[in-house]
């Protein structure tokens, strides 16, 4: 199948990995990010495809006492949300809910109301995040990870294309890089952007080095911000993260994905007021490397864990463009 249009420029305003607005034209088939070097233009799956069995085999091996670190927060009313997202827990029936059988026999279940996908600890698909382009004939389009059209991935009930259940499950070595640690701080200041030197200088204060990092990790940043969950209004506002410089660093060593204790990774507001999130769009349109929000790691950083075996499970939500979950570190 060949699904191919041509295109000349890049309307975001955004530069990706080189691409400018400059009117170069090119086809579908060979976009500024598309077709995927390694798994063709109709990959879905993006990093979780370094997830092979020998990597989790070699992940497994980091097991050594069987310790658990939960690293995702309770999903509860009042946790910070981001913009208008919502989210309410109901249990349906109260005291005037029938009994069954002569062993009276009483049931409860929930409804859940909200942008379940995108609330709490939440994980980013292939479908959440893409850029506006221009096309070679005028018009604009839309498009995702590998290329994808919004004409090709809208539908009725969610996402005809990139829905999260493509994602592969993600058990992997996971790596976790302390950068509040690094600069003596238990929270990084609001808007402080994490440098390549920051990020160096934190795996060597872990004893570790970046060519020590593999292909399918899971690479996960200490800000410290977890502090605030309890203060949305502080949580939200602003945020310490990665630049578009580490973003690159991450595509390098191909990374399967990607994790914070903050709302969105990357610094927020971007020190360039004309972005808005260019660290998603590198990661995520552009390289399907994937983001897990809302994370916590105060117990792996008290017992000094910077490597561990991480296991993550995306909801199979069929047409949807994140899924919560239950992230764990096992040691």
């Amino acid at each position: 199948m060949v699904r191919r249009i041509p295109l000349v420029a890049c309307l975001s305003g955004v530069i990706l990995s080189g691409m400018t607005a400059s009117a170069v034209a090119q086809t579908r088939a060979q976009g500024p990010w598309w077709p995927h070097p390694i798994w063709g233009q109709d990959d879905r799956a993006g990093g979780s495809n370094w997830i092979t069995p020998e990597k989790i085999r070699a992940s497994l091996q980091l097991v050594t006492t069987g310790r658990v670190y939960e690293l995702g927060q309770v999903y509860e009313a009042g946790m910070p949300l981001y913009g208008q997202r919502s989210y309410t827990l109901t249990i349906p029936g109260g005291s005037e809910r029938p009994a069954f059988g002569q062993n009276q026999l009483l049931g409860n279940d929930e409804m859940i109301t909200g942008q379940l996908g995108q609330v709490g600890t939440q994980f980013d698909g292939p479908g959440h995040i893409g850029t506006r382009l221009r096309m070679a004939d005028g018009t604009e389009q839309d498009v995702y990870y590998n290329g994808f059209t919004w004409e090709e991935i809208q539908g009725e009930s969610g996402l005809r294309e990139l829905g999260v259940e493509q994602i592969k499950p993600i058990i992997t070595r996971g790596v976790l890089i302390d950068i509040a640690g690094y600069q003596n701080v238990p929270i990084l200041p609001p808007t402080y952007e994490v440098t390549l030197a920051d990020l160096r200088g934190a795996l060597a204060r872990q004893g570790m080095n970046e060519a020590g990092i593999q292909p399918g990790d899971a690479i996960f940043f200490a800000y410290g911000w977890s502090a605030h969950w309890r203060d949305p209004a502080v949580y939200q506002a602003t945020q310490p993260g990665i630049g578009l410089e580490v973003a690159r660093w991450i595509v390098e060593r191909k990374a399967s994905m990607v994790g914070s204790d903050s709302p969105g990774l990357e610094v927020t507001p971007n020190p360039d007021p004309g972005l808005i999130f260019p660290v998603h769009q590198e990661l995520i349109t552009r390289n399907g490397i994937w983001n897990l929000e809302n994370l916590h790691f105060e117990e792996l950083l008290a017992e000094q864990t910077y490597q561990f075996l991480f296991v993550f499970t995306p909801v199979r939500f069929k047409g949807a463009t994140g899924s919560p979950g239950r992230p764990i570190a096992i040691r």
